[in-house]
């Protein structure tokens, strides 16, 4: 992803808080499989559900504090005439994630907070990794009794003629594992049988898999799917009863049809590069 753009899909950071902000029409679909979700109109992701778009994707730190944020974000985009179309004027479909992390005591993000995110989107502000907009409180490695870095991680790869982006907030309770299958931080991966640390808090990865492919929402639902698997290749363990983890997969149709199954291949390399590109070694949580 070269700057905050894909195609016509925008992202931007406010403190505490991402913004995706796909083109209209974009058609979307997630599934949650950790144990402690914080999300915000999941239901309707469901490819069973009526709405089959999706105006914008928030993710927060906060917990369930830190959905709030995207009040702010719903708020911009009906000023702006965007949304499902009802006798009332626009919906417009705002989804939100949500990590645990600090600022549930500290003060988690707002609808201000929202709202900016949304503006540096539009700006075209570039987009960072590491420690920033809803990663800026993240962490890894707890399950170990740790807090190593966390954060954004981006990764983009080429599908045939699509293209396939990831943008995921990575604060697991697990471990970030690189190529070859070791711990970037904490030392080999502990035996089964070894007592790990309690985890109920500074948990969960969140994210979003964007490509500009044309998709149905059920085929958006099995990207999402196989976005879980870039998480389990880069995490471990992943989707314990102590994460939220939980993905949104978005299509665009910019580049027309594509082989579902190669975007889903793609869609797990890409989510779990993302993963590794969130950690940076040489910023130690606080």
């Amino acid at each position: 992803m070269s700057g905050p753009q894909l195609s016509s899909a925008y992202a931007g950071h406010a403190p505490g808080v991402t913004v995706i902000l796909p083109p209209p029409g974009t058609v979307g679909s997630g599934e949650v499989r950790g144990g402690a979700p914080a999300t915000r109109e999941f239901a309707l992701l469901d490819p069973a559900r009526l709405v089959d778009r999706v105006d914008a994707v928030v993710l927060t730190g906060g917990s369930a504090f830190g959905l709030s944020a995207a009040d702010g974000v719903l708020a911009l985009l009906r000023d702006r005439g965007t949304g499902f179309a009802t006798p009332a004027g626009p919906v417009p479909i705002v989804v939100g994630m949500s990590i645990f992390d600090d600022s549930v005591r500290t003060g988690p993000p707002d609808p201000a907070a929202g709202r900016a995110a949304a503006r540096s989107a539009w700006h075209g502000t570039p987009l960072a990794a590491g420690p920033v907009g809803a990663g800026a409180g993240a962490s890894t490695g707890t399950w170990r009794g740790r807090r190593d870095p966390g954060g954004v991680g981006i990764a983009v790869r080429s599908a045939g003629p699509a293209t396939v982006a990831a943008l995921i907030v990575v604060n697991a309770w697990g471990d970030v594992l690189g190529p070859g299958g070791r711990p970037v931080f904490g030392g080999p991966v502990p035996d089964a049988e070894l007592p790990v640390a309690p985890g109920f808090l500074q948990n969960t990865t969140v994210g979003v898999v964007l490509t500009d492919a044309r998709l149905s929402k059920t085929d958006c639902f099995l990207l999402a799917q196989s976005g879980h698997t870039g998480v389990a290749r880069a995490v471990h363990p992943a989707h314990s009863r102590y994460d939220g983890d939980a993905l949104v997969a978005l299509a665009s149709g910019e580049a027309g049809e594509a082989n579902v199954d190669l975007l889903r291949a793609v869609a797990t390399e890409t989510v779990a590069a993302a993963v590794r590109d969130a950690v940076r070694p040489d910023v130690r949580p606080a």
